[in-house]
């Protein structure tokens, strides 16, 4: 498990790197990328294939119960604060 959680990080932070900077930028509080990884995972999101900040709040591309979703979470606590159904990159 720990590898597979390291494995994600890794490919979620280069390919964080690689896209164009569009998303606002991160509160000096707010809580670290990888811990908005950590919290989507334990909520038993997979496959995040997202995360940026934007509008005051962490939001995420990810799946869930077979389904693709957008995931909105607090930067401060990593409480998740909306869901919503599939995304339009299905």
């Amino acid at each position: 498990m720990k590898i597979l959680k390291t494995t994600l990080a890794a490919t979620l932070a280069i390919s964080l790197a690689a896209a164009p900077a569009v998303a606002d930028t991160p509160g000096k509080d707010w809580m670290p990328i990888d811990q908005v990884l950590t919290k989507l995972t334990e909520a038993g999101y997979g496959s995040v294939r997202s995360i940026e900040a934007d509008d005051g709040l962490w939001k995420a591309k990810a799946s869930r119960d077979g389904r693709n979703v957008k995931v909105q979470l607090d930067p401060h606590s990593g409480v998740i604060v909306e869901k919503a159904g599939k995304t339009r990159d299905d």
